[in-house]
């Protein structure tokens, strides 16, 4: 095991993030990337400013967390693009790993964006193809 201090000194300017606060789903999460079956995530862009988070850039490490707390990942983003939510394809869809199909992100994340009050058919989504840097467990 690695503490959090130590993988953020691997990885100088980095910080930590959880792919989900739900247990369950991050751990799904973290395996799907683990595996590099999940190589996209994809989020409004407006939920990064209404939360006060930086949004993510090329060449960024960041450290991916377990939800007791423990480094498991380090995520170095390869590229950065934005599109509308109603231009998403199926094969972008195909690499965030986790929806069955099109259909299933599209429902997915208009709940998910009605929810922080930023659906809409032309919102900019942030879809971000990162690698896995580093394996703590």
């Amino acid at each position: 095991m690695i503490s959090i201090p130590d993988a953020l000194a691997r990885f100088p300017g980095s910080s930590t993030f959880v792919f989900s606060e739900t247990h369950d789903e991050n751990v799904k999460l973290l395996r799907l990337v683990a595996s590099g079956f999940k190589t996209v995530s994809c989020e409004a862009a407006a939920g990064f400013e209404q939360r006060g988070e930086t949004p993510p850039a090329v060449g960024r490490v960041d450290v991916a967390l377990h939800n007791n707390g423990l480094p498991v990942l380090a995520i170095r983003t390869v590229e950065v693009s934005e599109m509308r939510y109603d231009e998403m394809t199926e094969e972008l869809v195909m690499d965030q790993g986790e929806f069955k199909n099109l259909y299933h992100w599209q429902e997915t994340f208009k709940e998910r964006m009605t929810a922080q009050g930023l659906f809409a058919d032309d919102a900019v989504m942030l879809l971000e193809r990162f690698e896995v840097a580093d394996r703590f467990w």
